[in-house]
């Protein structure tokens, strides 16, 4: 099939499907997990919303897909390979396949960080610490910076688990360290724009978020021991708040210093949780940004690494009761008042699209759509993904009113609009 044919049909079966957008990234265009499409389904079909393909071959990985005019990005590793795979979005057929790093060298090898994509370029960091930008009009890499090395980072157990931020011509990656805590290179050339002072700590499994507040646009990420707020014009930290600190004895031994979830932010609030009975909290920043403090700390929405969704004043996500068991919780953003800890197969990933809750629960791949009632779990619909293999660890992502699961080397995509 030509490729005017192939645009022409793409356009006619799914006419925003090539519309312009802004950024592809992490957890959608805000990193909050609510994705901006309307009109789904508010039911799906017993055996699934319907199928409309369903490709393998990215290699195996734990991140999640970004979906940017009509192509799917979409990383995998291959023997100690990172691989970043182009889709299209409308039918799956790959487009082209190119490596851009090295894989984790210790457990759990797969990728883990999702693409950001703005206008041509894609943004990646490999699980060693790479950060690359690849042009995909050209389908190569246009610059390459070992981060982790130059800057010398210093990381845990799993080794890197970031997805890169854009601020303005900057790409943000967290090596933390005894040089520095977070670097900023410029988008273009991959060149150092600034560099912050080091706090001696040891990078997370987190991806940033940029929130503002004052005239101040902050970065804000966690760390093995510390939630921190960045100037994103300068590297200026901000403010400190030593999170591995607080209540340890709710927490797992070790469990207060693996943290793998996105804050959220909203109205000069900011909300953070980890997995292993450490207790989440939410902390009220001053006026100018300049600095936090505590407003509440509620131990039951202790998100292992399916991350949490805020809407209509509840936060909604899964809490951890061991590595391979988990609930289902909703908590009041204004109070923590728990609202609801209800068990559902098991704990997993979250995202909101439409007014509606999309889980997917991580042991054997259970997808369902849930009514965000802070009252009571009320899943709508279900079903069973079975395509794939290992953990069902890589969020879903929606573009375009479509469902995208990825599970190890398989991405297939169902139609969720009405």
């Amino acid at each position: 099939m030509n490729k005017f044919r192939y645009l022409l049909i793409v356009f006619f079966l799914f006419p925003n499907l090539l519309a312009g957008q802004d950024i592809a990234q992490w957890r959608g265009p805000e990193r909050n997990g609510i994705y901006p499409d309307k009109g789904l389904l508010d039911k799906w079909a017993e055996e699934g919303p319907d199928l409309l393909w369903k490709m393998e071959g990215i290699g195996k990985g734990f991140s999640s897909l970004s979906v940017y005019n009509g192509i799917i990005y979409a990383t995998g590793r291959k023997d100690s390979i990172e691989y970043l795979t182009a889709i299209e979005a409308a039918n799956g057929n790959p487009i082209w396949q190119i490596p851009y790093g090295l894989s984790p060298r210790r457990s759990f090898k797969e990728t883990r960080a999702t693409p950001t994509v703005e206008g041509d370029k894609v943004y990646l960091i490999s699980g060693r610490g790479e950060v690359v930008c690849v042009d995909a009009s050209q389908q190569q890499i246009k610059w390459h910076v070992d981060a982790f090395e130059s800057f010398k980072g210093l990381y845990a157990t799993w080794e890197i688990a970031e997805s890169p931020l854009l601020v303005d011509n900057k790409v943000i990656y967290t090596p933390a360290g005894h040089l520095t805590t977070m670097v900023a290179l410029d988008k273009e050339s991959g060149e150092t724009i600034w560099t912050s002072e080091t706090i001696h700590d040891t990078t997370a499994y987190v991806s940033p978020i940029l929130i503002k507040k004052g005239d101040k646009r902050i970065i804000v990420n966690v760390l093995r021991n510390y939630l921190i707020g960045v100037d994103s014009e300068n590297g200026e930290i901000l403010w400190t708040y030593n999170y591995s600190e607080l209540d340890k004895s709710l927490s797992h031994s070790q469990g207060i210093y693996i943290n793998a979830v996105s804050p959220l932010y909203r109205d000069g609030r900011l909300f953070i949780t980890s997995g292993y009975n450490h207790t989440s909290a939410m902390f009220e920043l001053l006026p100018d940004g300049s600095g936090i403090s505590l407003v509440w700390k509620q131990p039951v929405l202790d998100t292992h690494h399916g991350g949490i969704v805020l809407l209509d004043g509840y936060i909604y996500g899964s809490t951890w009761i061991n590595n391979s068991k988990g609930n289902w919780a909703c908590i009041n953003w204004e109070t923590g008042e728990i609202m609801y800890d209800k068990k559902w197969n098991n704990k997993g990933s979250i995202i909101a699209a439409d007014g509606k809750l999309i889980v997917y629960e991580e042991k054997r791949g259970f997808v369902g759509l849930v009514n965000p009632n802070p009252d009571n779990f009320q899943v709508i619909s279900s079903f069973q993904y079975k395509p794939g293999s290992g953990p069902h660890w890589a969020h879903p992502t929606i573009g375009n009113s479509i469902l995208y699961i990825r599970h190890g080397e398989t991405v297939t995509a169902y139609n969720i609009s009405e």
